[in-house]
């Protein structure tokens, strides 16, 4: 067999690279994933260094970002916006400080920051005061976004300070903070309007409207990371001295940025990241590496693309694309039909994926995914995988709307859609056998009853061999027989007897949880175990008492009192009680309840408890403690590297910020001690 020509290989990369950076840059509505981009353009990169005959000016390899938009006026950018090359392991990131070797000699100290994944924008300050933003648009040009910029209420419109440049030019990267993204698609979702894939296309075009109003709605934010030009104004030795000068004059900076010696200390600050990326309230997919001092950066220049003193440390994408087989429904514990998609296995967010949750009939028409799609999946962590919506471009001529079921795939009863809500029920509680599992594994799951080797396959298997069939069964299985099972031997037999024997003892709130009553999850069966003490008095309770505790309202008072007054339920808790399984709630507090009424959000590190201790603490005094700041929040408690967007949400709805040590004093004192800051 003859060897492929390489310039055939180039042309199609190029070709194919080229009408990908149009549909990113130019529609803001990609055809592929960030990783599988990556990959293309890795091929490219490794085809012309094998054969430098074949590199051209022209080459996507050589050019930065896509050419600026007709929709806007264009905008030249003082000292140009490059690209940045890119590392996605240990060995990229140490290659790198090899070829650095060549240029400079001596200790390098590297500033490490978060790569945002948002867009990025240049920003024009002239005696203080704000006149322009560009989006990068090719590096040299960009598109002039002055408008809608101006909206972001993270970009001051006069800078602060007395040591202001004549001209400032400051570059950033403009993103969808994660639960503004959630809002907007609660919004699109209210209009029934197709919903956002993820924040980067959200903000993405959201920035890019004729109407700043639109983009004023949408709640921006931004961190800025590197100086431009800077004239009339200090000088700087490193980037940190540059940003901390960016941070003085009022321009938002990342606090997570720090400075470094050694490439080894660089990498597990990226690996340190890489673990926590979701703690964030925004996304990130990377860490920007860069040379420190700025001497050393003059020394290594820069290729006409990129800088030599600045690589991208990628992390593993949390996004693929694949191929949407079939639409199916599964029954939930709860005879709750939820719909999933069935995809060819794609390795995405560290395992391979064949499964993803579709959520509801009115998310799979809002995303208008249909079998034989092309799909964006997403698995971020331990998260269920989710399909984001579909490669519109891709999609098959002759594709249909996909129309949810009439029937329970299970046992053949009628789906019913109560009216005002998105979930449709299997209403066949006694006979539908996916309910039945569903349950009993759900009441044996971790955030329940905590029944180690208690899963699906076991579940099942007890009820084929009618060793169970209910809940409380759980607790009268007879051994023996399970002994003679094949898989089964005594030590396995043993553990298993010892886990059930250990749930007996576990809190009220887990039991709770674990019946699996509709609306009723983990928080509200904590509440819910503390107001009442005892599963009898909650029994007891009425409808109008129970919608009385804070955190149950009515709507799930009514769903626990309906649940405790169906058939067999009285005998199911008989049975349980019988059993030795714990009906005692926790004692009522003896703590001060001084703070009650009073809504606490808590970010960042503290030094003297853990963020979940000083949650608990704050809800022991009767206050709560949110995981989002909204209006209804009494203060935002800040500790060592705090969530931005929650401080600069804090800072915008006129929130008091607290320090530790404010909270320590109200968690000891009363609720009038903390002053503002």
């Amino acid at each position: 067999m003859t060897e492929p020509d390489p310039s055939v290989r180039v042309e199609e990369l190029r070709r194919e690279i080229e009408h990908h950076n149009e549909r990113y840059y130019d529609r803001d509505d990609p055809e592929i994933s960030d990783a599988q981009y990556d990959a293309l353009l890795r091929e490219l990169i490794a085809l012309e260094t094998d054969h430098p005959d074949l590199l051209t000016p022209d080459s996507p390899t050589q050019k930065v970002g896509g050419a600026p938009s007709a929709q806007f006026s264009a905008v030249t950018h003082i000292v140009p916006m490059m690209s940045l090359d890119n590392a996605f392991s240990l060995d990229d990131l140490l290659a790198w400080g090899k070829r650095m070797e060549r240029y400079i000699a001596g200790d390098v100290d590297y500033a490490c920051e978060l790569k945002i994944d948002g867009v990025a924008i240049s920003l024009l300050y002239e005696k203080g005061r704000y006149v322009r933003a560009a989006t990068r648009g090719n590096g040299v040009v960009g598109e002039d976004v002055t408008a809608n910029i101006a909206t972001v209420k993270s970009v001051p419109h006069r800078l602060k300070g007395r040591n202001v440049p004549d001209v400032l030019e400051v570059r950033g990267e403009v993103f969808m903070p994660l639960a503004e993204f959630g809002e907007l698609n609660r919004r699109q979702e209210e209009a029934e309007a197709r919903l956002f894939a993820n924040p980067r296309n959200a903000g993405a075009g959201s920035l890019r409207q004729k109407d700043p109003s639109i983009t004023a709605s949408r709640n921006l934010a931004m961190f800025c990371y590197q100086v431009g030009a800077c004239e009339g104004g200090p000088g700087f030795k490193s980037h940190a001295e540059s940003l901390a000068f960016l941070s003085e004059v009022g321009l938002p900076v990342n606090p997570a940025s720090k400075v470094l010696s050694g490439l080894d200390k660089v990498h597990a600050y990226c690996e340190g990241w890489l673990k926590r990326r979701h703690d964030l309230e925004y996304e990130m997919d990377g860490v920007v590496v860069k040379v420190d001092e700025l001497a050393q950066r003059g020394e290594l220049g820069s290729t006409s693309k990129a800088p030599r003193w600045a690589i991208a440390y990628k992390f593993p994408p949390e996004e693929q694309q694949t191929l949407l087989r079939d639409i199916m429904v599964s029954i939930g514990r709860t005879g709750q039909a939820t719909p999933f998609a069935q995809l060819d296995p794609v390795f995405v967010g560290g395992s391979t994926v064949g499964l993803a949750t579709l959520h509801n009939e009115d998310q799979v028409r809002l995303k208008d995914v249909r079998p034989g799609d092309t799909v964006i999946v997403r698995k971020a962590g331990d998260v269920i995988p989710e399909v984001l919506g579909p490669v519109v471009a891709l999609r098959p001529k002759k594709s249909k709307p996909w129309s949810f079921p009439k029937d329970c795939p299970a046992c053949g009863s009628p789906l019913v859609r109560t009216e005002g809500e998105s979930a449709t029920y299997c209403n066949n509680e006694i006979d539908c056998p996916a309910q039945l599992v569903a349950r009993i594994e759900h009441f044996a799951s971790r955030g329940a009853m905590d029944i180690e080797g208690f899963g699906e396959r076991t579940v099942r298997l007890f009820i084929q061999l009618e060793l169970l069939s209910d809940i409380a069964g759980i607790y009268y299985l007879d051994y023996d027989r399970i002994r003679e099972i094949e898989g089964f031997g005594e030590i396995s037999v043993r553990n298993l007897q010892a886990s059930i024997e250990a749930s007996k003892s576990r809190p009220l709130s887990n039991l709770l949880a674990g019946l699996g009553i509709r609306h009723l999850g983990a928080a509200g069966s904590v509440v819910l175990a503390r107001a009442f003490g005892h599963m009898d008095r909650i029994l007891a309770a009425s409808e109008d008492e129970l919608a009385l505790v804070e955190g149950v309202g009515p709507t799930i008072a009514k769903s626990i009192r309906d649940f405790f007054d169906r058939p067999g339920v009285t005998d199911l808790l008989e049975r349980l009680r019988a059993a030795s399984v714990n009906f005692q709630g926790p004692a009522a507090s003896t703590l001060p309840q001084n703070m009650v009424g009073m809504s606490i959000v808590v970010t960042g590190t503290l030094e003297s408890m853990s963020r979940e201790d000083a949650e608990e603490s704050i809800k022991a005094r009767g206050g709560k403690s949110p995981g989002s700041v909204s209006k209804k929040t009494t203060a935002v408690v800040a500790g060592a590297s705090p969530g931005a967007a929650k401080v600069t949400k804090a800072e915008e709805l006129k929130i008091p910020i607290w320090t530790e040590a404010q909270l320590l004093a109200a968690l000891e004192v009363s609720a009038d001690s903390p002053g503002d800051e």
